[in-house]
């Protein structure tokens, strides 16, 4: 290797470069563009940063990269980062599906996974490399590259904050941390932020899986709701759709229920776990229909008195169970409990108020409806079951404006689309 051939002349390399640079630019934007708009389809919205590489930090790494050529006897790597881009992720789960989606779209010519293999000891924090080929459409807008790729790199929030600090700290100080105090504060900072990144992906996972759980159960609710609805006035399954079949199951004797509670308090299967795996036990039995597992893990989490706002929402589901299985009087009994902890719970206030128009005590009904909207004034189901009760006792106008409102929230709703129907029926009849 000839070291005077491989000297590069700065001054031409600069006006070279900054004759290129605007296509850099721009090729990068139409990159960062199509990337942004591919990951939002799929529901992913991170801090996209990008930049070219200034001319002095370019030349830099140029002479870098062939001091270390000489060195070695080989021949000097490519610069791959003149065009970069930062995706900056909340979650660790969220980069494998940035770098699966970019997969789909883009050629990847390579994928470096910076800190891998670091041990616990060493404060280097990881990073997710990939390399992408340019585009054909945009290539000739990045004349005078070494490789014609983009750098991408991937981080979670917390690993780009540490990265912004190693640089200050590290980096451009041209510090290396042979001080052993030092070197185990550093570990101890990457342990702890790793730890966290773990932990906030555990927090969230939990959080889908419980959001999940709830979804079901008030599907599940809603369902066996509009079915008593339906027979209210006798409306056909021609007419609505096929409505789920009611759950009802066999109500439990006292010898049952005795057993039930002798389990739970001799036998307690659940006593070594937390509220929160509680939670979700009890939450996976209600969604498979297994009332009284359900029943009794939301009474071991109110045995062990937890502070009012978990209390208000135990109280809510139990309810719901208790509902599910026809138990009226229990229902009430929780709903009305979570509403002492909770008076601004505007579904506690809607779910007691349809077990009260099930026992066709319509007027206090309407009032716990009227509290709801209170609070909520656009939950469709309180306005629906307000002009159903309406309805029930005669009062077609009453029952025809909520009716209405109804319908501006929820206009392809059948039931309220029959009833509807009925009210003007009734108010047809009377002008008569």
């Amino acid at each position: 290797m000839n070291d005077v051939e491989n000297i590069p002349n700065k001054a031409l390399l600069s006006e070279e470069y900054h004759k290129n640079r605007t296509g850099y630019e721009e090729a990068l934007t139409k990159v960062v563009r199509e990337i942004s708009r591919l990951l939002q389809r799929r529901g992913l919205h991170p801090t996209i940063k990008s930049r070219v590489k200034d001319f002095e930090s370019f030349f830099a790494k140029k002479i870098k990269l062939l001091k270390n050529a000489w060195d070695e006897h080989k021949d000097p790597l490519p610069i791959n980062d003149v065009l970069a881009m930062r995706i900056i992720c909340p979650f660790l789960r969220d980069l494998d599906e940035v770098e699966a989606a970019i997969a789909t779209q883009y050629d990847i010519v390579e994928i470096e996974r910076k800190g891998q293999n670091h041990s616990f000891r060493e404060f280097g924090y990881e990073s997710v490399h990939v390399l992408i080929r340019i585009p054909d459409e945009i290539l000739p807008l990045c004349k005078g590259l070494e490789r014609n790729v983009i750098e991408i790199q991937l981080r979670t929030i917390l690993q780009e904050a540490w990265a912004e600090v190693e640089h200050e700290l590290v980096y451009k100080a041209e510090f290396t941390p042979f001080d052993e105090p030092l070197k185990r504060k550093l570990a101890a900072l990457n342990a702890t932020l790793t730890l966290s990144d773990i932990i906030f992906q555990e927090i969230l996972d939990y959080q889908k899986k419980l959001n999940s759980a709830l979804k079901k159960r008030r599907e599940d609710f809603y369902s066996k709701i509009e079915q008593t609805s339906a027979q209210v006035f006798g409306i056909t399954e021609s007419m609505t759709g096929k409505f789920p079949a009611p759950v009802r199951l066999k109500k439990a004797s006292l010898e049952e229920r005795r057993l039930v509670s002798n389990k739970v308090l001799n036998q307690n299967p659940w006593a070594e776990l937390d509220i929160d795996t509680l939670l979700l036990s009890a939450l996976d039995a209600h969604n498979a229909s297994d009332f009284r597992t359900a029943i009794a893990i939301y009474t071991e989490i109110l045995s062990r008195k937890p502070e009012a706002a978990i209390a208000a929402v135990v109280f809510k589901h139990r309810g719901m169970a208790y509902f599910a299985q026809s138990e009226y009087t229990d229902a009430l009994a929780d709903f009305t409990s979570c509403l002492m902890l909770d008076p601004d719970c505007y579904k506690a206030f809607y779910y007691r108020g349809v077990v009260k128009s099930i026992q066709n005590q319509l007027q206090q009904a309407i009032d716990d409806f009227t509290a709801a909207l209170a609070i909520h004034p656009y939950h469709f189901f309180s306005r629906y079951r307000r002009a159903l009760c309406w309805w029930q006792l005669g009062d077609y106008v009453q029952a025809h404006a909520d009716c209405e409102i109804a319908l501006r929230i929820k206009p392809e709703n059948t039931l309220a689309r029959e009833l509807q129907r009925k009210i003007q029926d009734n108010i047809a009849k009377e002008e008569i």
